[in-house]
């Protein structure tokens, strides 16, 4: 083996020792919380001389081994090895003690080893959470013979561990000598590349804001592949909002691969899809017994494993197609393969939600892992969604009506607590038909947390008896109530509890997330180094302040390639969009929809606050000007119908197309040249004034005295910027773009638009 390379214990045993099927059959099992009080109760219980948490470690050939050992009894001579579990023990799967015993095995090698033992007792000490009650399954073994197994596993690992070696010193080999992969960089290109590459060789994390058209995807995953070697990096995550987003990366990365001169590059690339998108048989329950392709799932791993890093582009058809070659799971497939891949490209949950695959994975690997955000302006609300929860009175109700009896008293304590948060909210009414009462409450219904959590540890404790009664709508309010709990033990300045009610039975209690850095700052940390990029990262204190970025991250703004004369800029402050004003806008927008296209006919985009907003200009332009061709965005639009729409902006064409500011057609979508020549955005894009946004806006004034631009101002001007941002994709393109409301003229307001635009005179 070229050089030398270390794993954990319990790494070590997940590759050599899994046997068996894949079962994700639901089984109640202890939180990590639950975890470590239970391996505290077992210390609790043991002798003076008992030693926790023993680091042990060894070698075989030029392969480390490294882990910390549950337990070790000097005076009994006996080396536990800690497990929690719930429900009958009896129902542990064969596989799953042979990890276990695999695990305790290797331990009980390298504890000989380094103590000098002749014989250990090795013992799998099951801990019911519920009844507090120790399972001890127990035997003796030699230092011999737990040293031919230590060997046994080391000696089966090795040819990987080897080829692993080999492959990482030939990749670091050929990203030290690898060329930006294009003749030259576009304007603006290089710039944000050097950022990059300097914000990685230093760890530190950056804010780049960078226009639409200049490369920006290759201009972060070149910079930062090309340090990859020199920090060293184990992984580097390219993270998105969006399925495309995903694609742009895959094509850049394909790119940087084909373009070396001697071979291509020995770059891992892996693609993770959701588990919905991946599963082959959706209506089959994930376990051997059910699913082919469950059954013997580990036995055909290896095979498998090997076959995919050998491809080593796995972008979701090439991943499915070596899976299926295997007859194992595609979607389990990646997750096996994101530890031996070198670049990851996936969701931004992968690495900021609460379990997300790749911060557990670098956590619990030590790895040095470089992250890039795309779209990065998003972050902030994709986070809030991350760590908010709600409680569902309907899946309670309906609920009630079938669950087990057993579990009749704790779903009837909860629904009383329903009753009892109805009251001190004064929300016991249900007000008007259709309009829903909403209530933000001053403190979090203990009350209700503690039955809930009751409810929770009633269900588990159920069906680690009764695995038959594990219904769909079981495991929901399960998963809803262990969500909402987890949330409510960290509840405080960062969040906020309210109450919806749109009928009797039909409330929603939820945790809503207003602060999203308190959670992600130990995320930043985690990694080597965070590059977040989009269009529109102003100001940079918005997102340093709301996703709790380091205090030395760097801001770059990059200067744009575009010129001034591309993009003609007007503001109508003849014109207001507020809300009283609403009906009165109506005309003049038609008006000056009208005008603008009249004198030169193409493909427009008109945006609007809502839907409701829409279709009152859409009716009233569709009867002034029936010779105009317009089509219109339309409610829970289904995936065909947007790509029809956006299939209406064919080359040469001509016609407005009504939307939405902020939703699907607003950003992340491509028209060049012709395909559209102008934007009308006929709102500043201002989240609605309510309760909601109002308690928001004090939470924010209170923690940064921001409140106002950090609710309002600063996330509409965000979903303006992306929207115009529509018009001009390339060097060769002119657009124009009409800003309709009189605050678009103000100072406060011009100062978070675009450095580039000439905004000159409002129109008066």
């Amino acid at each position: 083996m070229r050089s030398a390379y270390r794993i954990a214990v319990r790494a070590l045993c997940d590759f050599t020792a899994r046997e068996g099927d894949l079962d994700h059959r639901f089984t109640p099992a202890p939180s990590a919380q639950e975890g470590i009080e239970g391996h505290t109760l077992v210390a609790s219980r043991r002798g003076p001389d008992y030693l926790a948490e023993l680091p042990l470690s060894g070698t075989f050939a030029q392969l480390t081994v490294t882990g910390r050992a549950d337990a070790f009894d000097p005076a009994a001579n006996r080396l536990e090895e800690v497990k929690t579990h719930r429900g009958s023990l009896e129902r542990m799967a064969d596989n799953q003690r042979a990890l276990h015993w695999a695990q305790v095995k290797v331990y009980g090698a390298l504890l000989c080893a380094e103590r000098g033992l002749e014989k250990v007792t090795l013992t799998l000490v099951y801990l019911d959470i519920a009844s507090g009650k120790e399972t001890l399954l127990s035997r003796e073994a030699s230092a011999d013979e737990l040293q031919v197994f230590f060997a046994d596993q080391c000696q089966r690992f090795l040819v990987w561990a080897e080829q692993e070696a080999d492959h990482r010193q030939r990749r670091d080999s050929a990203l030290q000598s690898s060329r930006f992969p294009h003749a030259a960089f576009r304007p603006g290109q290089r710039e944000l590349a050097e950022d990059v590459y300097k914000a990685t060789s230093t760890g530190r994390c950056l804010l780049a804001q960078a226009p639409t058209g200049i490369g920006k995807t290759m201009a972060t995953l070149f910079p930062m592949l090309t340090a990859m070697s020199r920090q060293p990096l184990d992984r580097i995550a390219f993270l998105t909002m969006k399925t495309p987003g995903r694609r742009l990366a895959l094509d850049a990365l394909a790119t940087l691969r084909s373009s070396q001169r001697e071979e291509p590059q020995p770059l891992r690339v892996l693609e993770l899809v959701a588990r919905e998108k991946a599963c082959e048989y959706p209506d089959r329950a994930c376990h051997g017994e059910s699913c082919p392709l469950a059954a013997g799932f580990y036995d055909r791993l290896p095979a498998a494993r090997q076959a995919a890093v050998e491809q080593a582009w796995l972008d979701r058809e090439a991943l499915r197609e070596v899976a299926l070659e295997h007859d194992v799971c595609p979607y389990y497939l990646g997750q096996e393969l994101a530890r031996w891949a070198d670049v990851i490209v996936g969701d931004v949950n992968h690495w900021f939600d609460s379990h997300a695959l790749l911060h557990g994975l670098a956590q619990a690997n030590d790895w040095r892992t470089g992250v890039l955000v795309d779209e990065a302006h998003n972050l902030v609300e994709r986070a809030r969604g991350m760590y908010s929860a709600e409680l569902d009175q309907r899946r309670l109700s309906r609920l009630r009506r079938s669950a087990p009896k057993a579990l009749s008293r704790p779903l009837g304590r909860l629904a009383r607590q329903w009753q009892a948060v109805f009251k001190d909210a004064g929300a016991e009414e249900v007000g008007e038909p259709g309009k829903p009462v909403y209530r933000l409450l001053t403190t979090l219904p203990d009350k209700l947390v503690a039955a809930a959590q009751q409810v929770g540890a009633a269900i588990t404790d159920h069906l680690g008896e009764h695995p038959e009664d594990a219904t769909l709508e079981l495991q929901e309010l399960l998963f809803e109530s262990l969500a909402f709990c987890r949330l409510a033990e960290r509840f405080g300045e960062h969040s906020l509890c309210d109450l919806t009610r749109q009928g009797r039975g039909r409330a929603v209690l939820g945790l809503r997330n207003l602060i999203p850095a308190d959670f992600l700052a130990a995320r930043f940390s985690a990694a080597h180094s965070v590059v977040l990029f989009s269009a529109t990262l102003t100001p940079a204190h918005y997102y340093r302040d709301l996703l709790g970025l380091p205090e030395n991250t760097v801001w770059r703004e990059v200067a744009s390639p575009f010129a001034a004369r591309q993009l003609e800029v007007r503001i109508r402050r003849d014109i207001s969009t507020r809300f009283r004003d609403r009906d009165a806008s109506i005309e003049p927008i038609v008006a000056a929809m009208a005008q603008q296209y009249q004198c030169r006919p193409g493909h427009y985009l008109a945006f609007f606050s809502s839907f409701a907003y829409l279709e009152a200009a859409l009716a009233r332009f569709r009867e002034a000007h029936p010779e105009v061709a317009v089509f219109s965005q339309t409610r829970g639009m289904p995936e065909a119908q947007r790509e029809a729409f956006l299939a209406r902006f064919a080359p040469g064409g001509k016609g407005i197309g009504f939307a939405v500011l902020g939703g699907a057609f607003a950003e992340g979508i491509d028209l060049p040249g012709d395909r559209l020549i102008g934007a009308f955005i006929a709102t500043l894009g201002l989240p609605p004034f309510n309760d909601f946004n109002e308690a928001l806006k004090a939470r924010l004034t209170a923690r940064f005295g921001q409140g106002d631009d950090y609710t309002y101002r600063i996330p509409g001007m965000i979903k303006v910027v992306q929207a115009a941002g529509r018009v001009i994709r390339s060097p060769d393109d002119e657009g124009v773009v009409v800003l309709m409301d009189d605050r678009f003229a103000q100072a406060s307001v011009r100062a978070l638009l675009p450095s580039w635009w000439s905004l000159g005179n409002p129109n008066p």
